[in-house]
């Protein structure tokens, strides 16, 4: 054929290259194709199954999961049919929370029951008409999941009594699980339920039945407002202050006992929102010690009380203080000048500035 045996051999090994990268690329494309398949392929729609709905309502700092669905078809007022909030906010019910609340009726395993009371969560923040709809049956319904073996369980049924506690017309019916709750947080060493139910119980008005609940949890609180943990600390001392209030309580606070650094909590270290709370705390205590009723009694406290550390002889409250009236923040600054008054003067002379006499000055040796 007028080619040598060389130019042959040439030929065929160009001939085996180029069949070579050809069967590469098409092995090649054929894998590009079963990846992409695999990254289309979902699991079927979800079905009316109570884990179903759950999951149809993501978590905070979740991402719904993306589905390949048909676009919602568009409402004659405009908005998407399928979003339960449009359907709300056109005045029609999306049933979404009822079918929540009937699933949680049924039986379900903790997973469950906690990827459920989470979507209520979100539906009764999301879906106001439909949570005001509802009983105070579903209330008492929700107060059985307190008595859960799980603790997910238990704090995620406490955020979703949190969530129906700012419709008035349930607030009552909550207020019977307070017990239950101040229970929890004070037999539970669980930094989420201990934020969980906190929050709750700074949302409701406290009966003065759970008081003496109150004083057998109160060294429970104290150690939540001790620990390392800000969230918690925070709304252990909003309820600390809120009880400092109350005369029967104050003496129980006062007397509690606390860990020898306390005053930690007073260094500008600390985060501003803590900080902040824990000078209102301070405050309350100071006011609440020099009222005349209070005064009118003398009282006794244990070596290691708060009261010792607070307002004791040999407490350093007044270093940390005036280190916190130049805090770069100025809600910090002007706190920490409130307590200062209200360590110098008592209340019921502050209104009579002509006639007063200063009580003895904790910063007499700072001045």
């Amino acid at each position: 054929m007028g080619k040598s045996i060389p130019q042959y051999l040439g030929q065929l090994d160009i001939r085996k290259s180029v069949v070579s990268l050809a069967t590469g690329a098409g092995a090649i494309y054929l894998l590009y194709k079963a990846i992409k398949a695999g990254i289309k392929c979902k699991p079927p729609l979800c079905t009316n199954s109570p884990i179903c709905i759950a999951r149809e309502f993501p978590g905070p700092g979740e991402r719904a999961l993306p589905q390949e669905a048909p676009a919602p078809e568009a409402s004659a007022v405009g908005g998407p049919k399928g979003l339960a909030v449009e359907r709300e906010r056109h005045g029609r019910d999306s049933g979404e929370l009822r079918r929540l609340l009937n699933s949680l009726e049924c039986k379900q395993d903790e997973y469950a029951k906690s990827m459920i009371l989470h979507s209520i969560t979100r539906c009764v923040y999301l879906l106001e008409a439909e949570a005001s709809a509802c009983t105070t049956d579903d209330i008492v319904l929700l107060g059985y999941m307190l008595d859960d073996k799980d603790n997910s369980v238990k704090t995620q049924a406490l955020n979703t009594l949190k969530a129906f506690s700012g419709i008035r017309k349930f607030r009552l019916k909550i207020q019977e699980h307070s017990i239950k709750v101040l229970e929890l947080i004070s037999t539970i060493w669980d930094t989420e339920l201990h934020i969980a139910g906190l929050r709750l119980l700074n949302n409701l008005p406290l009966p003065d039945y759970v008081h003496p609940q109150l004083r057998r949890v109160m060294p429970a609180l104290m150690e939540i407002l001790q620990s390392d943990y800000i969230l918690a600390q925070v709304q252990a001392v909003r309820l600390l202050s809120y009880l400092a209030q109350k005369n029967d309580l104050l003496y129980d606070i006062l007397n509690c006992k606390v860990h020898s650094n306390f005053l930690n909590l007073f260094q500008p270290t600390q985060p501003g929102s803590l900080l902040y709370e824990v000078l209102v705390f301070a405050e309350r205590l100071s006011e609440g010690r020099n009222a005349p009723h209070y005064r009118a009694v003398k009282w006794h406290y244990n070596e290691q009380s708060l009261h010792e550390s607070l307002f004791g002889e040999e407490s350093r409250l007044a270093d940390r203080l005036l280190a916190l009236v130049i805090h770069p923040e100025e809600d910090v600054q002007i706190q920490a000048c409130k307590v200062i008054v209200s360590l110098q003067y008592p209340q019921d002379l502050r209104s009579r500035p002509s006639s007063c006499q200063p009580s003895r000055s904790y910063f007499k040796n700072t001045e």
